[in-house]
C-alpha cells in the first residue's frame, strides 16, 4: 500500500512538472528577480519617467501639448509595468493584454510602493493566467477572467501591505541617510552602483523603495561612478564606441569581463564610495524627481534629468529658493568629473600592480 502511494505520488509530481513545462511556468530567481524586475523598470521608464521628462520640457518651453502628452504617459505607469512584466514572463497574448487591467489597481493600492506591488501581483496573475490559457473551448472568456480576477483580488488584498512595507524600508534608508550622511552616503552609493552593473535592475529597486531625497542623490552618484568609471577607464581598449555605450548606456556590458577578472570592478566601486559621501555631505545633492531616476545614473542622462526636475519641483513647492551655481557644480563633479578621474586613477594603480591587464576591459 505504501509503495503504491509512493508510485502514485511520483506520477502526480511528474504530471505537474510536465504541465508546468508545457505552460512555461518556471519558478526561478532569475525569471522573477532579474527578468521580471528588469522588465518592470523598462515599463516604468516608458511611462512615468519619459512622461516626466516630456512634461518638464513642455513646462520649461511653454508648449502645452508636451505637458498633456507627458501627463498621459505618466497616467499609465501601472499598466505599462504590468504588461512589461508579463512580456518578460513570456505570457500568451490574452494573458498579456489582460494584465493591463491588473497593473492599475496594484499600482494605485500600493501607494508609494506601487512598483513592488505591481511586480508581485502581476507575477501571480500572469502565472495563473498562463496555467488556464487554452485549456478550455471558451478560452477567450476564461483566460482574461482568471487573470483579471486574480490580479484585482490580490491588488485589494496584498498591494497595500506590500506598498507600505516597501515604502517603510525606503523611508528608513532615507531617514538613516539624513541622520548619517557620510556612512549612508557610502553604503547607498556602493550598493546601488553595484546593482546597476549586475544583471538586476537598480532602477527597479529604487522605484520599488521610492528612494528619493538625499539617499536618491547618493544612489545617482553610485550609478554614475560605475557607468562613467567603466566608460573612461576602458577608453584605451574600447575607444569612442565603448565610451558612449557604457557612459550613456549601461556598465552591465562589463559583466562578462568582471566574471573573468573581478578586480576590474574595484576602481569604479572605490570611486562610488568617495562620490557618495561627497554628494550627501558636501553638496547635499538630492534626487527628488521620479524614484526610478535614482537608479539610472547617466543612462540617457536620466539621473541628471531626475535631479533637475526635482529642483524644479522643490522650487514650485517652496522647499528651494532657486537653482544655484553650486548645484550645477555639484552635479557635474559627482556625475561626470569625479567618477572619470577617480576610476582612471585607481585603474592605473591596478594596471601597474598587474591586477588589470591589457584586454581585461575590452568589450566583445
Amino acid at each position: 500500500m505504501v509503495q503504491r502511494r509512493k508510485v502514485m505520488s511520483e506520477k502526480q509530481m511528474s504530471a505537474v512538472r510536465q504541465f508546468m513545462k508545457r505552460k512555461n511556468i518556471v519558478f526561478s530567481a532569475r525569471r522573477y528577480g532579474i527578468d521580471a524586475l528588469g522588465a518592470m523598470a523598462q515599463g516604468l521608464f516608458a511611462s512615468l519617467l519619459i512622461g516626466t521628462i516630456i512634461s518638464t520640457l513642455g513646462e520649461q518651453a511653454g508648449i502645452p501639448f508636451l505637458v498633456t502628452a507627458g501627463g498621459y504617459a505618466k497616467a499609465v505607469s501601472g499598466p505599462a509595468m504590468a504588461i512589461s512584466i508579463g512580456y518578460a514572463l513570456q505570457a500568451p497574448q490574452l494573458v498579456l493584454f489582460s494584465l493591463l487591467a491588473v497593473g492599475e489597481p496594484a499600482n494605485e493600492r500600493g501607494g508609494a510602493g506601487g512598483p513592488l506591488a505591481v511586480l508581485v501581483v502581476t507575477i501571480f496573475a500572469a502565472e495563473f493566467g498562463k496555467a488556464v490559457s487554452k485549456e478550455t473551448k471558451i478560452d477567450i472568456l476564461v483566460t482574461p477572467l482568471v487573470t483579471i480576477l486574480i490580479g484585482t483580488a490580490l491588488s485589494a488584498w496584498w498591494a497595500p501591505g506590500i506598498g507600505s512595507a516597501a515604502n517603510a524600508v525606503g523611508q528608513l534608508i532615507m531617514w538613516a541617510t539624513e541622520l548619517q550622511p557620510f556612512f549612508m552616503g557610502i553604503f547607498v552609493s556602493v550598493i546601488v552602483g553595484i546593482a546597476l552593473t549586475l544583471p538586476i535592475s537598480s532602477a527597479a529597486i529604487c522605484a520599488a523603495l521610492n528612494l528619493t531625497g538625499l539617499a536618491g542623490g547618493a544612489a545617482v552618484a553610485g550609478c554614475c561612478a560605475q557607468m562613467v568609471g567603466f566608460a573612461v577607464m576602458s577608453f584605451r581598449e574600447n575607444r569612442w564606441g565603448g565610451l558612449v555605450a557604457q557612459g550613456l548606456g549601461t556598465s552591465m556590458l562589463q559583466m562578462g569581463n568582471i566574471v573573468k577578472n573581478p578586480r576590474i570592478w574595484i576602481p569604479p566601486t572605490l570611486a562610488s564610495a568617495i562620490t557618495g559621501p561627497i554628494a550627501t555631505c558636501i553638496f547635499a545633492m538630492q534626487m527628488n524627481g521620479p524614484a526610478v531616476s535614482s537608479g539610472m545614473g547617466t543612462c540617457g542622462l536620466v539621473g541628471q534629468i531626475g535631479v533637475y526636475t526635482g529642483w524644479l519641483a522643490d522650487i514650485a513647492s517652496g522647499a528651494k529658493a532657486a537653482i544655484t551655481p553650486m548645484d550645477w557644480i555639484g552635479l557635474l563633479l559627482i556625475c561626470f568629473i569625479l567618477p572619470a578621474v577617480l576610476s582612471t586613477f585607481f585603474c592605473e594603480i591596478l594596471r601597474r600592480m598587474g591586477w588589470i591587464k591589457k584586454g581585461d576591459l575590452t568589450l566583445e
